[in-house]
Order: structure tokens, then sequence, then C-alpha cells
């Protein structure tokens, strides 16, 4: 009896022996995916840009003299740092300068003929009084003084007419070195030299009108930098100024920077007939920021329209369809798509209203092949 019952032990634990390993032999193979816990935190509704924006200087001046003429001097280079009034470029001007020096000779001839003209009406007009005096006494006739007071008169005339050509010189000095200053052009504020399209002895000439030609010297500032980015049509009137935003760039793959709205365009870009976007303009909130920006770098603007803090909040990229996830039983290693309720959403985290309870694992790799409702699945170590 004793050794019929070993046979059946025996017996038992090879028929359990064999189960096992046709289970684990003809069980599919798991598949790999990655998790993330559902938890608590701050979630943002916000708005993004349709297209690539664009990093644009708030002040940038592309230049080139008032009028044509040939390049004489070009004290700075590209790349240089100037002030606000430095001299960048001058044409050939020594004869402008000629007319200047020549005007200020004038001005200064006629200012010190004036003065000898008036010098003379004063004492006409003292020997008036002396003889309008002695007539009083009989002492000379009515008709020499008839004449000083004229002769007075005469020359007070030709003491206002010289001042006042005196005024009309200096004005053209005025004008002289006016003309001597369109050949110059000079920085209209603090910036760096970031292009020059010219060298000493080359000829420059201003852009006819309609048609447009390099700028001799192009200057930003690079204390002020802001993103333009297109908005689509739809979400644009949600969006109001200084409300904040986040600005990324290829550029800065790992950060984001803080900012805040600046403007929103008065009308609609209708370029693109089946996407008109409205542009937006974002600015750097931390001017430290906009000294590692240059113009012309693309970037995202995202605007926040809301924020709620301590929410249930998953991944955006475990949702489908709006409204489902495939949630992580660790228990049995098998995967469950699940119906969920949603609310605040942006790129980076989804608000979770129902469906979900705190510290459950949501697959975050959904469009891996194998991911399906009641499949096999392990957490991808090697990738976590």
């Amino acid at each position: 009896m004793i050794k019929r019952n070993r046979h059946l032990i025996i017996f038992a634990t090879i028929v359990v022996t064999i189960s096992i390993i046709l289970v684990y032999t003809t069980r599919p193979k798991p598949v790999k995916v990655l998790v993330e816990k559902v938890e608590m935190g701050a979630i943002e509704e916000t708005v993004a840009n349709t297209r690539a924006g664009t990093v644009k200087a708030c002040r940038r001046a592309q230049m080139a003299p008032a009028m044509g003429g040939q390049i004489a001097l070009l004290p700075v280079k590209e790349g240089d740092s100037v002030k606000q009034g430095d001299l960048l470029l001058a044409l050939w001007n020594d004869d402008l300068q000629a007319e200047v020096g020549l005007a200020r000779s004038e001005a200064k001839a006629a200012k010190a003929r004036a003065e000898s003209v008036c010098v003379q009406a004063d004492i006409s007009e003292k020997n008036a009084r002396r003889k309008t005096d002695l007539r009083k006494t009989q002492a000379i006739s009515e008709e020499l003084v008839d004449q000083a007071v004229a002769t007075a008169k005469s020359q007070r005339a030709d003491c206002t007419a010289s001042r006042t050509s005196a005024i009309v010189s200096e004005e053209r000095v005025g004008v002289a070195e006016a003309l001597l200053e369109r050949t110059l052009l000079k920085a209209p504020f603090d910036g760096i030299i970031v292009e020059m399209n010219g060298e000493i002895s080359e000829y420059v000439t201003p852009s006819p009108p309609g048609i447009p030609t390099l700028p001799a010297i192009d200057m930003v500032d690079r204390s002020c930098f802001y993103v333009v980015a297109p908005i689509d049509e739809v979400d644009a009137p949600k969006i109001k100024p200084e409300m904040k935003s986040r600005i990324t760039l290829d550029a800065f793959k790992d950060r984001r920077f803080p900012a805040k709205v600046r403007r929103v365009a008065d009308y609609v870009l209708d370029r693109e007939k089946q996407a008109r976007t409205v542009d937006i303009e974002v600015i750097f909130d931390n001017p430290d920021d906009m000294l590692e920006m240059l113009p012309g770098y693309s970037a995202d603007a995202e605007v926040i329209l809301r924020t709620r803090d301590n929410v249930l909040r998953v991944p955006t990229e475990t949702i489908i369809d709006k409204q489902q996830v495939y949630v992580f039983n660790s228990d049995d290693q098998s995967l469950e798509l699940r119906d969920v309720k949603t609310g605040l959403s942006n790129w980076d985290h989804t608000e979770i209203t129902g469906g979900l309870e705190q510290g459950e694992l949501v697959v975050t790799t959904v469009d891996r092949k194998g991911v399906e409702d009641g499949a096999f699945a392990i957490i991808d170590e090697s990738e976590e």
C-alpha cells in the first residue's frame, strides 16, 4: 500500500511539473513596456504654436548711408560691440567737409560785419540825439538834425539786416553739416555688429524705392529678444497680453525659458488657406536668458491658459483617443485597457477625473507592438 502511494505521489509530481513546463512554454512571450505612476500634481491648460516660431531681436537695424558714395572709413567689424552714436561707416566726403568749413568762415565774417554795422548805428543814434538837443538851443539848423536822424535810422536798419544775414549764414552751416552727416553711419543704439556688406573703397548706394538691397551694416540689440510664433486661429481668442508662457528651442533641448505674452497680432495670416494662424509675440522673463539667444533660432511658445494644483494626472502620451489608458497589473503582469475621464491637458500631463487611482501604473509605450487588452507584459528595466 505504501509502495502504491509512493508511486502516486511521484506520478502527481511529474504531472504538476509537466503542467508547469507546458504553461511556461506555451505562454506568449511578454511585451516589454514602460510605465509611469498615476500621481498628484499641478497641471496646466496650454496653447502652443502650430509651426515653429522664430527668435527675433527687440531692436535690429539694417542700415545703409542716406546717399551713395565710396566707403572711406570702416572702423568696425562683424562681432564688434558698439555704443549708441559710435561711427560705423563713413563715405568719402572731403568736398562736404570743405563746404562746412567755408560755411563756418562765412558765418563768422557775417557776424563780424553785423557787429561793425551795429556799432556805427549806435554812434549815429548818439550823434542824432546830441544834434536834437542842440536844436533846442537854436545852435544848429533843423536840416542838420533831420539828416542826423535819417542817418541813424538807416544805419540801424543796416544793423538789423546784417544780423539777419549772420543768422542765415549760421543756418547755412547747419545745412552743410546735415549734408556731411548723410555720409556717416552711426549706431542708433547699443548693440553688436552681426553682418557687414562692403569694404573700404567700395561703392554703396541706397535702395531704390521698392527694390530692397543688402544693408551696409546689420546690427542687433543683444539685451532684448522675443519669439514670434503662429497660433491656430481657433486658439487665438483665448490668448491675452501678459499671460504666462514658456519658450523651448531646438538649440537648448533640455531647457524651458519662462516668458510672457507681449502682443497678439491684429490680423489673421491666410497664406495657407487651410491653416490660418495669428502671430503672437512672447518675450523672455529673465534678462540673463536673452544673453544666450541669437536672432533666427527656431522656437516654440506654449501659453498657459489655466492652472490647477494637486490633481490626479498621468503623462499625456499614455492617453488613447482622449478617453483610454493601458493599466499594468503587477500581480499577474497583464495589461488592462481602461476607460478614463480627463480634464485639463497639455503636452506633458493630462488631468484624470475618473477611472484611475493614485499609485496605479499606466503604460507610456502604447504604440509598441503587442500592447493590447489582456496582454502578458513586463516592465522594460533596460529602458527605465
